[in-house]
């Protein structure tokens, strides 16, 4: 498999974000997400409109994973071990029997070919630009500042 050819720290701020999502919500990673150097969006299945206050605290709960400068590591394992701890419901059909798994500290892991950062403190600010609510699916964009 080769590369995508995402930018690493959108990428990466992007995992951490799916993971906060998973843990405030329980809705699982974005179904779909659109990753790029200076502005991304992830879409969630929720029930409801975020509310400014939910906004606030995802946007909070990302920055303090990445103001942790958690390590950002690469394992290569076994699907049938991987499927103890990751949702492998996305990866292709024709995905290797040893896919890569990528660790945000002991905060996300992940089945990814995308490239990454080494350290969280390479992320940057993450700031939630706008998010919206139609059919069940909220949209959310962001960016990182220096």
């Amino acid at each position: 498999m080769s590369e995508k050819s995402y930018d690493p720290r959108m990428h990466t701020a992007e995992h951490i974000l799916n993971q906060t999502m998973v843990r405030l919500y329980g809705c699982g990673r974005a179904f779909s997400s659109h990753v790029e150097k200076k502005k991304s969006k992830c879409d969630y299945r929720i029930a409801h409109a975020l509310t400014q206050e939910e906004v606030e605290r995802i946007e909070y709960t990302v920055n303090q994973i990445i103001d942790q400068h958690l390590s950002v590591t690469e394992d290569y394992i076994s699907k049938a071990d991987a499927a103890w701890f990751l949702d492998l419901s996305k990866l292709p059909a024709d995905a290797p029997d040893t896919i890569r798994v990528i660790r945000v500290g002991d905060y996300d892991a992940c089945a990814c070919i995308g490239p990454h950062v080494t350290n969280t403190k390479e992320i940057g600010k993450f700031k939630i630009i706008s998010t919206d609510f139609a059919d069940g699916v909220v949209r959310i964009r962001f960016r990182l500042e220096n």
